[in-house]
């Protein structure tokens, strides 16, 4: 993580001796993996890793502002450290993965969707299910649906009319004790029906922040609209449309999203493609 640049990272004087060369040992070699976040300590630039090639590392800061840092020794800062950040190793070459980590079926063709289905509770939720698991759900013939919330879950499974062949998955937003959602999932009672959800308020939350190239989500006070106090903190301006589309964008695969997440959605999907 980064924070201000203070003198006292590198001594009582700055000018004093040479800051990139350690007094101990030698400066650690860092992959420039993206989501990494580190500073140029000459600029004061700081951003997650979004690119690297032979020539050099691109940040993206926490405004979305990208910068070309080349890839010198000892350039680059992490909590105050002097680092070399070096190309990550080309991973070993083995069956092809989906972005859920999955082995990619090649010459994919849908399936015939099954009667039973996976319902989420917004836009948002079905186009992150959607990238990251869309291959899996493709392979198994399951489609996901979403809902404009759920206060009227209780109906919306009686209309759905499940069984043993026609199973339905719903995915819940802040799924904790004591919550609202918590209350409404334990009215649906059917063996052929699975509730489950996540802790966290939405569905951008499941995202890791280092991901998206933030410290951590801004904690929205209460009465605040959470999406709207979370774009102000972050001051990426009011359209939450686009600010889904920024934060999307830089969901490439499972590792960058939030365990709490990633279980449910697996057991959804298991629970739906029984045989």
């Amino acid at each position: 993580m980064c924070g201000p640049v203070r003198s006292k990272d590198y001594g009582n004087d700055v000018l004093a001796g040479d800051w990139r060369r350690p007094r101990k040992g030698r400066i650690p070699e860092v992959p420039a993996e993206p989501g990494l976040v580190v500073e140029d300590p000459d600029s004061g630039f700081c951003g997650a890793v979004v690119g690297c090639d032979k020539v050099g590392v691109t940040l993206e800061d926490r405004f979305g502002k990208r910068r070309v840092f080349p890839l010198t020794a000892s350039g680059f800062l992490i909590d105050g450290k002097p680092v070399t950040l070096v190309r990550p190793s080309a991973a070993p070459r083995g069956p092809a993965r989906s972005a859920s980590g999955s082995i990619a079926v090649q010459g994919l063709r849908a399936r015939v969707a099954k009667e039973s289905r996976i319902y989420v509770e917004g836009v948002h939720d079905a186009e992150l299910v959607e990238k990251i698991w869309g291959h899996d759900l493709r392979v198994e013939g399951v489609v996901v649906e979403y809902l404009e919330g759920v206060d009227d879950l209780p109906a919306i499974v009686d209309e759905f009319g499940p069984d043993e062949d026609r199973r339905l998955g719903v995915l819940v937003d802040h799924l904790v004790d004591g919550s609202k959602e918590s209350r409404i999932a334990a009215r649906v009672s059917s063996p052929h029906v699975l509730v489950t959800g996540h802790p966290f308020i939405d569905i951008w939350e499941a995202v890791k922040p280092a991901s998206v190239g933030i410290r951590a989500w801004p904690r929205v006070p209460r009465g605040v609209p959470w999406k709207e106090g979370v774009l102000a903190e972050l001051g990426w301006g009011d359209d939450t449309g686009a600010a889904w589309k920024r934060i999307l964008s830089r969901v490439n695969s499972y590792t960058d999203l939030e365990p709490a997440l990633l279980g449910r959605v697996e057991e959804l999907i298991d629970f739906v493609t029984v045989p």
